[in-house]
């Protein structure tokens, strides 16, 4: 079963690919239904030994971002490296 955990956002890693599939008009969308509603799925990381790196949930952790946050919900998972 997975746990959320509570991740700094300046201690995730966004691979570079992932970086090429960000849509700014999703992002801010998704900010105000942040606001409106809450954050409702927390993003998925894996830890690399150093630190965190995405491996889903590139829009929302933008959003959080964007939203001034400093740190945001996630998942830790095991997943291969991309």
């Amino acid at each position: 079963m997975l746990r959320v955990h509570r991740v700094k956002i300046d201690d995730i890693y966004v691979p570079t690919a992932r970086r090429k599939t960000l849509h700014p008009e999703t992002v801010r969308h998704l900010a105000e239904d942040i606001l409106e509603n809450g954050m409702k799925m927390p993003i998925q990381v894996r830890h690399d030994g150093k630190r965190h790196v995405l491996v889903e949930g590139l829009h929302r952790l933008e959003a959080a971002k964007w939203l001034g946050e400093a740190a945001i919900d996630a998942y830790l998972v095991q997943a291969r490296k991309h």
